[in-house]
């Protein structure tokens, strides 16, 4: 009978750990932190479906390499949904959030909310930083 129980606990799941690096969360967050999906999914919050050309101009500077390389990837993690009305013609490409898609971009609020709150004081900490930096390099 203990080696029943044994067995029964090896075989439940671990909890999630983004710290190891062999968790399976962790490949999730690392595609989730990137950049590119983080200002996509503030878009598409704001700004609703979009088109792929209404999404490249909403994200200013970005390849369109890069905009077809993030929304491939957010549409294999469940986050984005590509919809064709082939009766458009041309036919009509959008592109909007999943349920799962909403979900994060609503998390992202607080995040959002921080950056341009703080932003000035992170880029006067920069130039204290270069500063002390740049004078330390010149001994």
């Amino acid at each position: 009978m203990a080696q029943a129980e044994g067995s029964a606990i090896s075989s439940s799941p671990r909890p999630m750990d983004l710290l190891d690096a062999r968790c399976p969360s962790r490949d999730v967050f690392v595609d989730l932190a990137d950049k590119w999906v983080l200002l996509m999914l503030v878009s598409l919050r704001e700004g609703g479906d979009q088109r792929y050309s209404e999404l490249q101009r909403s994200l200013g500077g970005i390849s369109r390499k890069m905009l077809s390389q993030t929304l491939r990837t957010m549409e294999r993690d469940g986050l984005v949904l590509r919809s064709v009305n082939p009766q458009a013609s041309p036919p009509l490409v959008m592109y909007g959030l999943t349920e799962l898609g909403r979900e994060i971009a609503e998390e992202t609020r607080a995040l959002c909310a921080w950056t341009e709150k703080r932003a000035a004081t992170v880029h006067e900490a920069r130039a204290a930083y270069d500063l002390r930096h740049a004078v330390s390099q010149e001994d």
